[in-house]
């Protein structure tokens, strides 16, 4: 087995609604490994996003302790967790937030610039990531509401990773795509995978949960079961599929 890359320890989060404080993660315990690909799934409401946000340094939890390898991050200001966020992960999210007013190529090296590496390295390599997700350059000087759905998230893909950062979070990154589009954004994730890229991904869409080789499903803000996969493989998609289908079955998803 993997390191572990990151690990909660009795992480909760409570958000208060009209008074009443809703306790959305309950003292959860979870290791994330490097090089895996893990895949949270769970019924609407279960807090599977709002665990997204706590392990990537988004939120703040409100009881126990997030450690980003044996750093502790969960009393981080604001400022030291936005540079934590720069310099260790990248985000892929539903809604793709690119900037409107930059071009496809500028909206990938602001994000490679933040972190002051060398530019004519970084123009080079965002050429080469952009052309890998089939951006092609005529393109790359088109604005975000020029490009379909799917050329936004590939193009947000590109942003999130041209900093090589250690660990990776999608939060539902297919779920406004169509067909087509998810299954070249999901191709994308498994490259990146292939090649040694930490990602934490969470997911209602079982098609979507089949590239991952590692599955937390939580009800309630507790992780209730987990399951795993070998790499993903198109030769054995339905026997994939009916292993996950019949996990998810037993979490009663």
């Amino acid at each position: 087995m993997n390191s572990s890359i990151l690990h909660t320890d009795k992480l909760c989060k409570t958000f208060s609604n009209s008074g009443v404080q809703q306790h959305v993660i309950k003292n959860l315990d979870l290791e994330i490994y490097k090089g895996d690909f893990t895949v949270i799934m769970g019924s609407s409401g279960s807090g599977k996003s709002t665990l997204l946000y706590a392990l990537s340094g988004m939120d703040k939890p409100t009881l126990g302790n997030v450690y980003f390898g044996e750093e502790d991050i969960s009393n981080y200001s604001n400022d030291e967790l936005a540079v934590f966020r720069r310099n260790h992960c990248g985000f892929v999210f539903q809604s793709i937030y690119l900037l409107d007013n930059m071009n496809v190529f500028d909206n990938v090296m602001t994000a490679a610039l933040a972190l002051q590496k060398n530019s004519p390295q970084l123009v080079k390599k965002a050429e080469e990531l952009l052309k890998k997700v089939g951006i092609t350059e005529e393109t790359w000087k088109k604005y975000p509401n020029q490009l379909s759905g799917g050329e936004r998230q590939r193009v947000g893909i590109v942003r999130a990773v041209i900093n090589e950062p250690q660990i990776l979070f999608a939060d539902e990154p297919t779920g406004s795509l169509n067909s087509a589009s998810s299954s070249d954004v999901m191709d994308i994730f498994t490259e990146l995978h292939s090649k040694g890229q930490s990602i934490v991904m969470v997911t209602h869409d079982i098609k979507t949960a089949l590239h991952g080789n590692r599955v937390i499903f939580i009800s309630d803000g507790t992780v209730i079961g987990e399951y795993e996969m070998p790499l993903y493989n198109t030769d054995d998609l339905k026997k994939r599929r009916e292993g996950l289908q019949n996990f998810l079955d037993r979490m009663g998803w």
